[in-house]
């Protein structure tokens, strides 16, 4: 189990870290955004602030997934942008929504792994 902790919270490391500075520095061209989802990239474009907000969010939680340090910080707040991930792709870009799935089922799988860190948070004083 440990061994799978690690390789999961490297491999998000990892892609979470190549997709903020990809954003950041412009490593990779964007690819063409179509139909509905243009629409949708439009308006999130709109909001100025979103975007980096985003990417600085997944960039300090690729820092800590990859250092290994604040792990369980680093899961809750990066939750919220695997949810946001995860219903994105299937509702606007399905052709992606595998990766969506790993990286959604890989923050639930990490939270899991770390379980005993977030059971304060669900006790009723």
């Amino acid at each position: 189990m440990r061994i799978a902790t690690t390789i999961i919270r490297v491999m998000l490391g990892l892609l979470f870290l190549y997709t903020s500075t990809s954003y950041f520095f412009n490593f990779a061209p964007e690819p063409a955004s179509v139909g509905e989802f243009k629409a949708f990239k439009i308006g999130i474009m709109a909001a100025t602030y979103l975007m980096p907000l985003a990417k600085t969010v997944e960039l300090l939680c690729a820092l800590s997934f990859l250092s290994g340090k604040y792990i369980t910080l680093a899961n809750i707040v990066v939750l919220p942008l695997t949810l946001n991930i995860l219903l994105i792709n299937y509702f606007l870009t399905p052709e992606n929504l595998p990766l969506a799935i790993f990286v959604f089922v890989g923050n639930i799988f990490l939270i899991f792994s770390h379980w005993k860190n977030y059971k304060g948070l669900f006790v009723a004083d």
